[in-house]
């Protein structure tokens, strides 16, 4: 697949997502993988499984989800420097985010004392890198535990809910779906929104960036998002054979 097979898509709709598509198992080695595409943002998600939880968890019954994220050093128009001394202050956070959304898709007592940990690489940095990570991390860590259940395991996967989540802003007043870099860097207003297949919130980032905006502005994103997150969640569907 060259480099070119999913171009930004230029001139597309305001409520357009840019063109997505997501390879299962791309790693042979991980329990699950996903290589998640969406428009100039390539993010590979693998989950790993590992029979132990942290010392908090030990003896609860109870599972736990964790995720690490980077940027590769050229995925980004200027290289990026690695983080050679632990997470710096914007990855940390967005690993943070990651872990969120993804133990929201869990029951983490049916998961049993064992931890997932879901390792988010950007390969390729467009815009929308966080969100691109959570709705790509879901199927690796769907893939995982459903492999866990195949080899016997679990009884049955601890997956209840799916997630998914997607960049809005406002620009120039006009609300635009799942931003490019181009867009974000000059957005009014920008929203990271990530949902469950329930209509439930897991998260919600937003920023004015120039003026403060009323709720109206936010109602209109949100919807704007939901349509968004409801494509991605049939997507993720398709891709690991469900629904």
């Amino acid at each position: 697949m060259s480099a070119e097979a999913f171009p930004i898509r230029h001139g597309r709709r305001n409520d357009e997502l840019r063109p997505v598509d997501i390879v299962t198992d791309y790693l042979p080695y991980a329990e699950g993988s996903a290589l998640i595409m969406v428009g100039g943002t390539h993010v590979l998600c693998a989950a790993t499984v590992e029979e132990r939880v942290p010392g908090f968890l030990a003896g609860t019954g109870q599972g736990w989800i964790t995720a690490e994220y980077g940027m590769l050093p050229r995925s980004g128009r200027e290289r990026i420097p690695r983080e050679r001394v632990g997470p710096g202050g914007r990855t940390a956070e967005i690993q943070r985010l990651i872990g969120r959304s993804l133990r929201a898709a869990v029951d983490l007592r049916a998961l049993g004392e064992r931890t997932i940990i879901v390792d988010c690489d950007v390969i390729r940095a467009d815009g929308g890198t966080r969100t691109a990570a959570i709705t790509g991390g879901w199927v690796a860590l769907y893939l995982a535990l459903d492999r866990l259940v195949r080899t016997g395991l679990l009884p049955a996967s601890p997956i209840v809910r799916q997630v998914a989540a997607v960049s809005v802003g406002l620009i120039g007043g006009e609300a635009r779906l799942d931003l490019e870099y181009a867009e974000d860097s000059r957005a009014d207003v920008d929203l990271n929104v990530v949902m469950t297949d329930r209509g439930e919130f897991v998260e919600l980032q937003g920023t004015a960036e120039g003026q403060p905006f009323g709720r109206e502005r936010l109602d209109q994103l949100l919807a704007l998002a939901e349509r968004g997150i409801s494509e991605l969640m049939v997507i993720q569907r398709r891709v690991v054979g469900i629904g």
